[in-house]
């Protein structure tokens, strides 16, 4: 088991209707905030009004910033720190999904910092300070709402970078599964392929003596297995769509890795997918890691035959996963998404940055790239 050093301070408000209390959670920490979200799906879902409501019921004065896209962007970013130090902001309200969330910390970092806030994603310069952040979560899935990282993708280059920090780690999360009711099933798919992509990152892992969080992660794995097909079954079921909530939040806030090192090529590899052709990250996923499944599979035989045991209760685990996916109605190629082969080379040498290899479990290569993304295009070897 491997030293660590583990914080996560992030309040969850879980249940049914908790948003409607979001400004007695922000009444402590401020009175004047940036209110930062999507679109019309926060009005459509009669989240915005009640979340209005609740901040004026509290005298919270509020600016708004809409407009967040997946694969949120940097262009925005700098809008929002633009906003916040104009109007004495210091405290931001991410009312969404992922995007929205790792967004709103984007511009929590960069509000206070002298510079570039791309410093931050590209290894420039180490944040010492950040506004704070609250969440009211609208769509499960990217585990943002209890984790130290943030993704921005840059328009210029389509460079998609991560900042992992624990100043991005959210005061609170409000947590209503009710909001699943309303999210269209694809998005909710793709959503429980990124749940299960985080908890593989971390299960996958060269670190011995884990027996503990081996187990946890199995758990997790298992549960958010077993709850895809209820929750196409029944997509308003309360019970199913608060474990799948609950499920993607421990999978991502750090916890159930503590002792053991990730691995992340997997996420490295698909974020040049998504930041190049604008693909939804967990589709990119249900093709991304059945392909680097492939490629290592002969490395390490008893971790996959463990995951094939204990996940999946077959022989197979990596046929079992792209099934899995497939019955989520998810592509498990590159070529069933359209996306072709001709920036292979390009993308590898992004996903490395300025490394010779990246990964723990297995260290890759720029080759080693390229032939996992083979792999991904037609689902062979």
């Amino acid at each position: 088991m491997d030293s660590f050093n583990f914080k996560n301070s992030t309040r969850i408000i879980f249940g049914k209707d908790s948003f409607k209390d979001v400004g007695k959670y922000i009444k402590p920490h401020s009175s004047k905030i940036l209110l930062h979200y999507e679109g019309e799906l926060i009005k459509k879902l009669g989240i915005y009004d009640t979340v209005i409501n609740s901040l004026k019921e509290n005298n919270i004065n509020f600016v708004e910033l809409s407009g967040v896209v997946p694969n949120p962007r940097l262009s925005l970013v700098e809008k929002g720190i633009d906003i916040c130090i104009d109007n004495n902001i210091d405290f931001i309200l991410a009312v969404g999904g992922g995007s929205v969330i790792d967004s709103s910390k984007a511009i929590a970092l960069g509000t206070p910092y002298v510079g570039d806030v791309w410093n931050f994603f590209t290894g420039k310069d180490e944040p010492t300070s950040s506004l704070k952040v609250g969440v009211v979560l609208t769509i499960p899935g990217a585990g943002s709402e209890m984790s130290e990282s943030s993704i921005i993708t840059k328009e210029e280059d389509s460079t998609k970078a991560v900042c992992d920090t624990e100043f991005n780690i959210p005061e609170f999360a409000i947590l209503d599964p009710q909001v699943c009711y309303s999210i269209p099933a694809k998005l909710m798919c793709c959503g429980i392929a990124d749940i299960l992509s985080h908890l593989m990152e971390r299960y996958f892992s060269p670190s011995k003596n884990v027996e503990l969080s081996d187990s946890l992660i199995e758990g997790a794995m298992r549960t958010i297995i077993n709850l895809g097909p209820k929750y196409l079954e029944n997509p308003k079921d309360y019970n199913t769509c608060a474990e799948i909530m609950w499920t993607a939040t421990v999978a991502h806030n750090g916890m159930i890795a503590c002792g053991r090192v990730a691995d992340w090529s997997s996420h490295r590899i698909e974020h040049e997918i998504s930041a190049l052709y604008d693909l939804n990250h967990g589709a990119g996923m249900a093709v991304i890691f059945p392909a680097w499944l492939k490629y290592v599979k002969q490395l390490n035989p008893e971790k996959i035959q463990r995951f094939s045991k204990n996940v999946f209760q077959c022989e197979d685990g990596i046929e079992a996963l792209e099934n899995f996916f497939r019955s989520l109605g998810l592509a498990t190629t590159l070529k069933e998404l359209n996306i072709p082969n001709e920036n292979f080379n390009f993308m590898a040498k992004k996903a490395l940055g300025n490394r010779e290899t990246m990964g723990s479990y297995v260290q890759l290569n720029a080759k080693d790239i390229t032939n996992i993304l083979d792999i991904a295009m037609e689902g062979n070897i």
